[in-house]
């Protein structure tokens, strides 16, 4: 697979294509990756474009220089509060709302997502790190939720922090201005995996791809699809509804070549060996 040309040139993040996946590194290493609005934006054009490529499967995210992300550049803030201060209505929520949105395109999205967390992982990378599907952080990761003791609310980020952990723990980390490292944020199930740093997670990675790319594709997107239903809705009023949603996965392309490729004792065509 190569990189679409509209995926090619960022300001903000580095992209590239290694078959199926997309590799897409935060690329401001001098901030500690600090989230601009600036990122926001490449983000979501990134996430737009491999939807409807057709031929992405996963996307990683990771950051450079070490760190993933510590949180929202503050520059950022000030702007919106200087464009308050000339009259301008509601600036730093319109900012704010950005991210949230960005938060909310990679939560809904049916491609398999991953993050690699390492170093600075703030505000804003918290949330992203809370909406992948698998997030695999490194031994020296630090997670932050610092908003409070900053005197603000974790607004944007609060929601899929209680999704990911649940409400008494995301409680703790918000009136304690949450500091964990990755092996507290394993014990509450905020990462997934906690390896060595380097070579280890990289590993990982990999292995973490291999099993993704055993996986059919539409599969997927259905599966994350229904549980992101099953979050608000009673299991109950989800059978019948489940129920007609196997049925069309098994009378489909993927359901006919998946139960074949079984009975012939051998790999899937989607599988990527």
């Amino acid at each position: 697979m190569d990189v679409p040309a509209a995926l090619a040139t960022h300001e903000t993040l580095d992209v590239r294509a290694d078959r199926s996946v997309l590799h897409v590194t935060l690329a401001r290493p001098g901030v500690r990756n600090a989230m601009s609005l600036r990122m926001v934006d490449e983000l979501v054009a990134v996430l737009q474009c491999a939807e409807a490529a057709g031929d992405v499967r996963v996307i990683v995210l990771r950051g450079a220089g070490g760190h993933f992300c510590a949180g929202a550049d503050l520059q950022d803030m000030a702007q919106a509060r200087q464009r308050e201060m000339a009259g301008e209505s509601d600036a730093i929520a319109a900012v704010n709302a950005r991210f949230g949105a960005l938060c909310g395109a990679f939560a809904r999205t049916g491609l398999a997502t991953v993050a690699v967390l390492e170093g600075a992982v703030m505000g804003g990378g918290l949330g992203l790190a809370c909406v992948v599907d698998v997030a695999l952080a490194g031994q020296g990761a630090q997670l932050r939720l610092p908003e409070t003791s900053l005197g603000v609310v974790p607004a944007q980020i609060a929601a899929f922090l209680v999704e990911r952990v649940g409400a008494s723990q995301a409680r703790r980390l918000a009136v304690t201005g949450g500091k964990l490292d990755a092996v507290q944020a394993l014990a509450i199930g905020l990462v997934h995996e906690v390896h060595a740093d380097g070579q280890g997670l990289d590993a990982a990675l990999a292995a973490t791809l291999a099993q993704i790319l055993r996986c059919a594709p539409g599969a997927i997107a259905a599966t994350k699809a229904l549980m992101a239903r099953a979050l608000h809705t009673p299991s109950s009023e989800l059978i019948e509804d489940a129920a007609r949603l196997f049925a069309r996965a098994a009378r489909g392309p993927e359901g006919i070549e998946g139960m074949t490729a079984f009975l012939q004792k051998r790999a899937p065509a989607w599988a990527v060996q």
